[in-house]
């Protein structure tokens, strides 16, 4: 699945490096500057991990850290100079899930943040989908838009769920009906159409992209 990260960090140069790095391996990624732009991008959108610098202006990483734990149990790695054991121990009292100290290599990067999602999601990320600001909770049959819930019935969330699952991929009306109302199925083709715009309309999203002729996709 494609994990999204948010990169909080001060260090423009490291930022950039640590987001074309984690972007090689697939991984969506949003930065912030700040321990403030941190804390605004976590409320705004859904993130599966959090890379966390300590020594920063408008709220360091600590503080940062302790807020977002107050309201999620996403993982939270900490990236700090500070090699001092009990600085450390602040973080994992705070409840981070790992801790690198700089200057740290990239290669230990990946697999401390592969490590981590392992950890944290094992088989069950395959539950929650996510494309920028939307979410999707299969389990509980939710779809939420800037973490804001949005009812769909349970036909436009199982083309939801399947467009987010095959991401970027173009699936034809006929695959569409296929996988969620079965072979069996003898009616129109074009009722996709209509639960499609269904869709655009509730969630008010540019993701769900018409390939003309063909069918469907989820995409930029």
């Amino acid at each position: 699945m494609n994990y999204h990260i948010l990169v909080v960090e001060d260090d423009l140069e490291i930022q950039e490096l640590i987001k074309q790095f984690l972007m090689t391996q697939n991984y969506t990624i949003e930065v912030a500057s700040d321990g403030l732009e941190g804390m605004k991008r976590f409320n705004s959108q859904a993130f599966d991990l959090i890379l966390l610098d300590v020594m920063m202006p408008n709220l360091n990483g600590f503080e940062v850290a302790k807020m977002m734990r107050s309201e999620s149990s996403i993982p939270i790695i900490m990236l700090t100079a500070l090699e001092e054991e009990q600085d450390q121990m602040k973080g994992f009292d705070l409840g981070v899930d790992d801790y690198i100290t700089k200057p740290f290599s990239f290669h230990v990067l990946i697999r401390r943040v592969q490590a981590v999602l392992r950890r944290s999601y094992g088989n069950n990320k395959e539950n929650h989908l996510s494309f920028n600001e939307l979410h999707v909770d299969r389990d509980g049959y939710k779809a939420y838009v800037d973490m804001i819930e949005v009812p769909l019935t349970t036909k436009e969330f199982d083309i939801l769920q399947l467009l987010l699952h095959n991401e970027k991929k173009v699936l034809t009306r006929e695959i569409i009906i296929e996988k969620i109302w079965g072979y069996d199925y003898a009616g129109e083709t074009r009722m996709i159409d209509t639960h499609i715009k269904n869709l655009r309309k509730k969630l008010n999203i540019p993701y769900i992209k018409t390939v003309k002729g063909i069918g469907y996709k989820i995409d930029e």
